[in-house]
């Protein structure tokens, strides 16, 4: 039986507080029903004796607290899921936007999902091929990872989250691939964009979008990635498909976090954000993974835009610690017009060598990524003496590394966010460009690949 309120002593910003309650918990669903019919949704943020603080989903404006009653549901947030949610597009409460037909539920989750048993995880071992190199070839994406991606403002992180939706895939045919997308706090344009993209390229038909507007409560903000994650887990455990999540932006649901504290009058921890921030981050990505026993899995590449650019701001700070890598954006490739400006150097996949070699991508493909990091590690130094003391102070090998790092940039790097190769496409791109420097060089690779492999290139 639900419990009803008159009680509502007073309302602050999104905050609303309720007297005299008994049997109330965390978390829990709130209705709020107003004289003219209207109900809104909340949730219970703190719970003080027999006072509840609850926040509210849609906000206070226009509430009149003396003839409203609070109805306590019992139950915390739910999400109905069911396999026709593929090709539909949500709001961050997980309620259809796109004008089709409401879903008709499979079953209804929490949306903070179950506790997984860390024995039962299963170790992240296989390749997803996001069709694009600076990812596959160097900082390969492997199934049940969790690899984020660090962007700054004003770079394309939208048109690179946009083409790894439309592209990703597993190599294995039989295997059912789905994408969930979780957009939290953009503009209007930016969802446009997003959806209009996935409706022209196809890739709607095997995508989930839940679309949180910069607009929206902040409360809807935070139960947006833990929709996306929900629908997640029903898709790869219940229905034993691969299923990549990405969730962009991060920063807009810390900042979210950060004005729920602020609210809630909390002591606050770096930066204003709230002192447990790592928690919640951990409790969205750690929702990735492989489970023994179960043929699903999920992986998930969290976005985020580093205020002022800054690696060791709270935000990018506190999610390298829980995932496994990064892929950096780099401004100074954005400038020079090369996309996606991936800066392969500072990046990192944790656990790319578990996803690659023979029987997954490549024999060469380890061999090969080592090189090119080298190579170009060398070609950019190069560059850079180049500029400072003149080409003429570079040796020839300077000369072909110098070369080299030019050549990588333009072809290897500036693919375009419409261009899609294949694993096999990249690691023969990879050779082309180390047939620049002579063989005596590739020490990183064993004489078996190049004998195989290498092939002089000449580009004059």
């Amino acid at each position: 039986m639900f419990k009803e309120y008159k009680t509502i002593r007073e309302v602050v910003g999104p905050l609303m507080l309720v007297d005299q309650v008994s049997g109330v918990s965390y978390d829990e669903l709130v209705e709020i029903k107003q004289q003219n019919g209207e109900v809104r949704k909340g949730k219970v943020l703190e719970i003080n004796g027999d006072r509840a603080l609850v926040q509210l989903f849609e906000g206070t404006q226009g509430l009149k607290i003396s003839t409203s009653t609070a109805r306590f549901l019992g139950r915390s947030l739910q999400l109905g899921v069911s396999e026709d949610m593929l090709g539909r597009v949500f709001n961050g409460m997980g309620e259809p936007i796109d004008g089709g037909a409401p879903i008709i539920a499979e079953m209804r989750l929490d949306i903070n999902g179950s506790p997984i048993n860390p024995y039962a995880r299963d170790y992240p071992n296989e390749f997803i091929q996001t069709g694009v190199s600076a990812i596959d070839g160097l900082n390969t994406l492997v199934r049940g990872q969790k690899l984020p991606v660090f962007s700054a403002s004003g770079l394309p992180h939208a048109q690179l989250a946009a083409q790894i939706a439309r592209q990703a895939r597993t190599l294995k045919d039989d295997e059912k691939f789905a994408v969930v997308f979780g957009a939290m706090g953009i503009t209007y344009e930016e969802a446009d964009f997003f959806i209009k993209d996935f409706n022209k390229t196809g890739a709607i038909e095997r995508t989930v979008m839940f679309m949180n507007l910069a607009n929206d409560p902040a409360i809807e903000r935070i139960a947006t990635p833990r929709m996306a994650l929900t629908c997640a887990e029903y898709l790869a455990f219940e229905k034993g498909m691969q299923v990549l999540v990405i969730l962009t932006d991060i920063t807009n649901y810390a900042e979210a976090l950060r004005e729920t504290s602020a609210a809630r009058k909390e002591v606050p921890g770096r930066r204003g954000y709230p002192g447990y921030m790592y928690t919640d981050f951990a409790s969205l990505y750690e929702r990735a993974g492989r489970i023994r026993g179960s043929t699903g899995s999920i992986t998930q590449i969290p976005i985020l835009t580093m205020p002022e650019d800054d690696k060791t701001h709270p935000i990018p700070d506190l999610t390298g610690y829980i995932t496994e890598g990064q892929i950096i954006l780099s401004r100074d490739l954005y400038k020079r017009g090369f996309n996606p400006p991936i800066d392969v150097l500072p990046s990192l996949s944790r656990l790319k060598d578990k996803g690659i070699g023979k029987g997954k991508t490549r024999e060469d493909h380890a061999n090969t990524m080592n090189q090119l990091f080298s190579a170009y590690a060398q070609g950019k130094e190069a560059k850079e003496l180049s500029a400072i003391l003149g080409e003429s102070a570079l040796s020839d090998v300077d000369k072909l590394y110098a070369k080299f790092a030019v050549e990588f940039e333009k072809r290897y790097i500036a693919q375009g966010f419409s261009t899609n190769r294949t694993i096999e496409q990249t690691l023969e791109l990879g050779w082309e460009l180390l047939g620049i420097l002579p063989r005596s060089e590739l020490k990183r690779i064993s004489d078996e690949m190049l004998n195989k492999y290498y092939k002089p290139t000449n580009l004059e």
